[in-house]
């Protein structure tokens, strides 16, 4: 019976892995996922046919086959002449499944085909942890072994003939006593940080502002799937740069000139304060609509990358998301300094239907 559950548990989630895979591009899209995430679940509606099934009444109101009644009564309010009208439509069904970012973001990776991502310094960082490993007659009570300790003296006390099966009481002393025993197992460990940064400019609206909403949430889930330890931070910028939480990211709106070499030397400053890159795999991602102030803030952004952001980061993204007010010739101009850079990687964001393929262009190297 045991084994037949666990055949029908399987087959279930291949059914509901199934589904959102189905589904997944509608998903990254729409942001239907992203409304109906939780600390670690994500809330998925799913299509479902209902098993038939018994459902009772209150028992303090009349039912079907109690009072007087005549053949071809109305049983159920709003019923005529017991006949109701046949219908040829489908009914829809819906199930509410839950399922972990981690699942969530391995369903990503099959879907887009995206490689693993291979971190840089995996080996130069370490992580301890304890590994319970065996027993000892000595150690702190926080951690004995009670199973092991009743049968000790339950041994004991059988041995020794005080044990009364009419009055089977186990009394365990000092030498009956059992501890769990660990070591410490070192285990090398990679992290990662993930940086945004955001063109707050007035060309850059709300639908702009939720493209970047839908693509960082897809980005966060794969990205956290490969390492151990995720740090994210935020930075917005119009002509000037500032560092703030997740939800102002989104929901800020300013207005005035670009200069996006602020949001870069800001970028430059948590490095140097918070993250050495010889122990963090270092994502950036900058979505804009193309515009900058002026062609010498340009030509100095094509330094700060070329000279300092390049050769630290495992990955350097560049996301312009097109608005009908931003010009876009910042990915012109970026794309004709670095036409074929290994670690910089541009993408053209039209619209929502455009989030599927940008994602797969940002992590389709594995870096």
């Amino acid at each position: 019976m045991a084994q037949k559950i666990d055949q029908d548990v399987g087959r279930f989630k291949q059914i509901v892995r199934g589904s959102i895979k189905k589904e997944l591009r509608k998903f990254i899209s729409t942001g239907e996922l992203i409304g109906r995430k939780g600390k670690d679940l994500v809330s998925i509606p799913i299509p479902r046919i209902d098993i038939p099934h018994f459902v009772y009444g209150d028992k303090q109101k009349g039912g079907i086959g109690q009072g007087d009644g005549d053949e071809g009564s109305a049983v159920q309010p709003g019923d005529q002449d017991g006949a109701s009208k046949a219908g040829n439509l489908p009914g829809e069904h819906l199930l509410e499944v839950e399922v972990s970012f981690e699942e969530l973001a391995q369903i990503l990776g099959e879907e887009l085909e995206l490689p693993r991502i291979r971190p840089k310094g995996a080996e130069d960082l370490e992580s301890k942890t304890y590994k319970y490993t065996g027993m000892a007659p000595t150690g702190p009570e926080s951690l004995r072994h009670f199973k092991r300790t009743y049968r000790k003296a339950l041994r004991r006390q059988i041995m020794s003939g005080t044990y009364d099966p009419r009055r089977p009481l186990i009394i365990p002393v000092r030498e009956d006593r059992v501890y769990r025993t660990w070591k410490e197992v070192v285990k090398p460990r990679s992290r990662a940080l993930i940086v945004y940064m955001l063109d707050v400019s007035g060309s850059m609206g709300n639908e702009q502002k939720e493209i970047v909403r839908l693509e960082s949430f897809w980005l966060d889930a794969w990205i956290r799937s490969q390492y151990q330890g995720v740090d994210v931070r935020y930075i917005i910028h119009d002509a000037v740069a500032r560092e703030v939480d997740r939800e102002t990211f989104f929901h800020t709106r300013e207005s005035g000139g670009t200069i996006i070499s602020s949001a870069y030397k800001l970028f430059l400053k948590i490095l140097e304060e918070s993250y050495n890159p010889e122990e963090w795999n270092i994502y950036p991602f900058q979505f804009s609509d193309g515009d900058n102030w002026s062609g010498n803030d340009t030509e100095e952004c094509m330094n700060i990358l070329q000279k300092e952001i390049l050769p630290v980061c495992n990955l350097f993204c560049y996301g312009q998301v097109e608005s009908e007010y931003g010009s876009g010739q910042y990915l012109r101009d970026i794309e004709a300094k670095f036409p074929n850079h290994e670690t910089l990687i541009t993408s053209r964001i039209p619209d929502r239907n455009a989030i599927v393929d940008s994602i797969k262009t940002f992590l389709g190297k594995g870096k």
